[in-house]
């Protein structure tokens, strides 16, 4: 998963230095009619001051100063998280019904030994945890607490893992305001220093310090946002994909208990099909 991640974070860096370099050559390819029609516009107009060119999308990047670069790496991150999250944590992947149909299967006729070759077999959260209690499966003395142990032990594991991603966005949610709040501390500080050297009448630099402050903070919001959005999103599929394996472990359990009291069981075709809706 940590592969995976960089790979997008890479192309995700690749992609924004692409969208940076096709800007900044539109913004070249304005500025050429811009400049070519501003002394007819200001000639028709009668005075050159009130020409007001219109601000690009790099001249608001360049307007928000060095905050705009963490701010950039958050909104990749962001991206990347997204997009990692969304293979990541689906219901097909951690409750396949073709696995849990074989499981079954092999657990009703008391194939402990084939349970754990699939289990191995067909790594996933569920199937590992499964594994992690068959493997304490005793033939002499079967202990129920000790392989329910193993499984809860194993889940705390399996189930954090995938996790771990989730809290990232809500990183990524809680810094990107932050930096855009720093960027309007840094922006005010500047027009301060401006007003204190030469006085309230510099209106165009007054202007460029401010733009800065707000420019910074309405990106910190932009990238915040969604990063809010995708973690409360992600949480909740998470939230319903754990309670789902924590439901289908007891069922397959249930399922090896009663073979193992009254013999193998002959397995109904509801049954069977009950765990595809786990999808």
């Amino acid at each position: 998963m940590k592969r995976k991640l960089i790979t997008l974070t890479i192309l995700a860096a690749m992609s924004a230095f692409g969208f940076a370099v096709s800007a900044s050559a539109q913004d070249a390819n304005n500025a050429a009619p811009a400049a070519a029609d501003a002394p007819a516009n200001a000639a028709a107009a009668g005075d050159k001051s009130k020409v007001v060119k219109a601000k690009t999308l790099g001249d608001m990047w360049r307007a928000g100063g060095m905050t705009m670069y963490p701010l950039a790496f958050c909104a990749i991150a962001c991206l990347s998280l997204a997009i990692v999250n969304g293979m990541s944590i689906r219901s097909v992947k951690f409750a396949n019904p073709a696995d849990i149909k074989e499981l079954e299967k092999l657990l009703t006729h008391l194939a402990v030994d084939g349970a754990l070759a699939y289990c191995a077999k067909t790594a996933s959260p569920r199937t590992n945890i499964l594994g992690a209690g068959l493997a304490r499966v005793n033939d002499k003395d079967l202990e129920w607490d000790s392989i329910q142990e193993a499984m809860e032990e194993s889940s705390i594991e399996e189930m954090a893992a995938p996790y771990v991603m989730v809290n990232y966005l809500a990183l990524i949610a809680s810094i990107a305001p932050m930096l855009g709040l720093f960027g309007t501390v840094t922006g005010m500080v500047k027009a301060f220093n401006t007003i204190a050297a030469e006085g309230a009448g510099s209106a165009q630099k007054l202007a460029d310090n401010i733009s800065e402050a707000l420019i910074t903070t309405a990106t910190g919001m932009i990238v915040g946002i969604p990063a809010m959005f995708f973690f409360f999103y992600y949480k909740n599929a998470y939230g319903k994909v754990s309670s789902g394996i924590s439901r289908i472990l007891g069922d397959l359990m249930f399922i090896f208990k009663t073979a193992k009291k009254y013999g193998p069981q002959q397995l109904d075709e509801p049954a069977e099909a009950a765990p595809a809706a786990e999808k």
